[in-house]
């Protein structure tokens, strides 16, 4: 918001300076930077923060993410043992256990048990119904937690994790923030409510294999991680029908450039985090019956799939 007031201060200096050419210019700017953005986006979601005007705060996020995991991060510990952080890790998963079951159980209460996000029904920007209202609550919420989620990638750099910092990893968490900004933006509820629906069931389930591995006397019992990566890939299946079936209603009043984005990110990862389960899972069979030796909590990158 200073941004944006400093840019209309620039502007109205530049008019009464008689410069026509860069007031002209300054405006532009302006328009880009803010005014388009908000004239096309929902007005109801300008209120909350990180939504008014562009995604520019939340690029800038995503860079500093970047810095930190690629460049501060691993220079830090260069000369430093790595931290032991299973307290930490263990209460930072309970939590997004809980915030992702918060995610479900009221998303299946306000779309009908996810029915309602099948109907293609046009977002109502107007629309001051309390459930509607809810449902942009709670997606800017889900998106908040797409920022919490880089602390899986900081608890790698700090314990020294460097193989889990793989590209697809680091892809995955740069991707997620602005993804979901651009859903919350311009279309908040209706078909776009299936894809945090059904993601937050996902992470219910994989931060509580998080949760449970931090205990020694659990870890016979967690045999079913590959399965984890199964998961997500029916996730992934579940979206690119979702997005299939919206394109084949002539009539749906979900925008079609969210069933292309939907359905283009979900054969994406589905194709990414299918050569991880293929490489890792499928390459290792042959030595299943070999101990492991690790040191859990691990959360590898085929844990990290929303």
């Amino acid at each position: 918001m200073a941004d944006t007031v400093n840019l209309q201060q620039q502007s109205s200096n530049l008019q009464s300076s008689n410069s026509p050419f860069l007031y002209k210019a300054m405006e532009s700017v302006r328009y880009y930077y803010y005014d388009i953005w908000n004239e096309h986006g929902d007005p109801r979601v300008a209120k909350y923060p990180l939504m008014d005007g562009g995604p520019w705060n939340v690029l800038m996020a995503v860079f500093v993410y970047l810095y930190i995991v690629r460049f501060a991060g691993p220079q830090l510990m260069k000369n430093r043992k790595p931290f032991d952080l299973k307290t930490p890790i263990l209460f930072y998963n309970i939590f997004l256990v809980s915030i992702n079951a918060f995610f479900v159980y009221n998303g299946l209460l306000i779309t009908n048990y996810g029915l309602d996000s099948w109907k293609c029904e046009r977002v109502d920007k107007t629309s001051q119904n309390p459930g509607d209202l809810l449902k942009i609550k709670l997606g800017w919420l889900f998106l908040i937690t797409k920022f919490i989620d880089f602390c899986d990638t900081f608890f790698f750099v700090l314990r020294k994790r460097d193989r889990q910092l793989s590209g697809l990893h680091i892809f995955h968490h740069s991707f997620m923030g602005p993804a979901v900004w651009i859903g919350l933006k311009f279309a908040p509820g209706g078909n776009s409510a299936f894809t945090p629906l059904i993601n937050s069931f996902v992470h219910v389930v994989m931060y509580s294999y998080y949760a449970a591995s931090t205990f020694e006397t659990l870890k016979p019992f967690l045999w079913w991680k590959k399965y984890l990566t199964q998961l997500q890939l029916t996730q992934f299946v579940l979206i690119i029908v979702h997005s299939m079936y919206s394109m084949a209603i002539p009539s749906c009043g979900w925008p079609k450039i969210f069933m292309y984005l939907s359905s283009a990110n979900a054969f994406i990862f589905f194709y990414l985090f299918y050569s991880f389960f293929r490489n890792t899972y499928k390459a290792s069979m042959p030595k299943a019956s070999k101990p492991q030796h690790s040191n859990e909590p691990q959360q590898t990158e085929s844990k990290k799939v929303d």
